[in-house]
C-alpha cells in the first residue's frame, strides 16, 4: 500500500522550495493530475556547471495533444523567473521538437545512457 493523498501532499510540500528549485508541479485537469514537472537545481550529472534545470516533464498518455506540456513548461519558467534565474537547462531523448517550439535552444547533441540526447538552454532576461 501506498501513502495517502495527504500524506504524498505533505512530502512534496517539505521537500519543495517556495522560492527557486526544487519545486514539483503537478497539472489538474478536471481535478485528476495528468502531468507533472520539476524545477531542480541539478538534473544532468555529467554537467554539474549547469543549473538550473526543467526536469521530469511528463504528461499522461490519455491527456496528451491537449497543450499540457506547454503548460508545465511555462509553470517551471515562471518559477524560475520569480527566482531571477537568467537561464534554464534541460536535456531530452526523444521532445527537442517540443521544446524548441517553446523557445528552447539546441546547446549540444550527445549520448547519455546509451540514448542519444539533446541539451538544451533557455534564456529568461
Amino acid at each position: 500500500m501506498g501513502d495517502t493523498l495527504a500524506q504524498t501532499e505533505a512530502t512534496v510540500a517539505a521537500s519543495t522550495a517556495s522560492r527557486g528549485p526544487p519545486q514539483i508541479f503537478v497539472l489538474l485537469a478536471d481535478g485528476v493530475p495528468v502531468g507533472t514537472a520539476s524545477f531542480l537545481a541539478e538534473d544532468l550529472e555529467e554537467r554539474p556547471d549547469l543549473t538550473p534545470w526543467l526536469a521530469n516533464v511528463f504528461v499522461a498518455p490519455e491527456a496528451r495533444g491537449r497543450g499540457h506540456v506547454r503548460d508545465l513548461i511555462a509553470a517551471v519558467e515562471a518559477a524560475a523567473r520569480a527566482a531571477a534565474v537568467p537561464t534554464l537547462w534541460l536535456f531530452t531523448h526523444d521532445a527537442d521538437r517540443i521544446y524548441a517550439r517553446a523557445g528552447w535552444r539546441p546547446v549540444e547533441a550527445f549520448e547519455h545512457r546509451g540514448l542519444s540526447t539533446v541539451l538544451m538552454r533557455r534564456d529568461l532576461t
